[in-house]
């Protein structure tokens, strides 16, 4: 089967179209237009542009992708310490997007949060020590996200 594949070009080598479908997708996800065809009327694009174009063509913010961090933590299998962790991430102002908690196994539960940190009040070095000096949290490692 074949794979799709993607690739990140400037928008300034594109033809018009793609940019207008972007802006009618925008338009729709703003509320600013109410139907698809009313988003590409105000996008100055054809329905038929919109349609062929509207699930192949996505706008990328590299500031948004840069403030997205995920980490893997070893926890012990213990009430609360998941809570406790996800607390301390929120006190820290991180905003989290995903959790994804294995069943324990040997006393220890394998735990990847992904969260936006464009709100974080320390850096992402500093949350790390925090997050590590939490009882019962045994392993921390960064899977992704280049923080500050």
């Amino acid at each position: 089967m074949n794979e799709k594949r993607y690739i990140l070009v400037d928008e300034t080598v594109l033809p018009e179209v793609y940019s207008k479908v972007i802006f009618a997708k925008q338009l729709l996800t703003s509320g600013a237009a109410t139907s698809s065809s009313q988003a590409a009327k105000l996008a100055g694009l054809s329905r038929s542009a919109f349609y062929k174009y509207k699930d192949s063509v996505f706008s990328y913010n590299n500031s948004t992708a840069e403030r997205i961090v995920t980490i893997c933590f070893t926890l012990r299998d213990k009430p609360g310490v998941l809570s406790q962790l996800l607390a301390e991430l929120y006190r820290l102002g991180a905003n989290i997007l995903t959790v994804n908690q294995n069943i324990p196994i040997q006393n220890t539960a394998l735990v990847s949060i992904t969260a936006r940190i464009d709100s974080l009040t320390v850096s992402v070095d500093e949350m790390l020590s925090i997050l590590k000096g939490i009882e019962n949290v045994k392993t921390i490692q960064q899977i992704s996200g280049t923080g500050f």
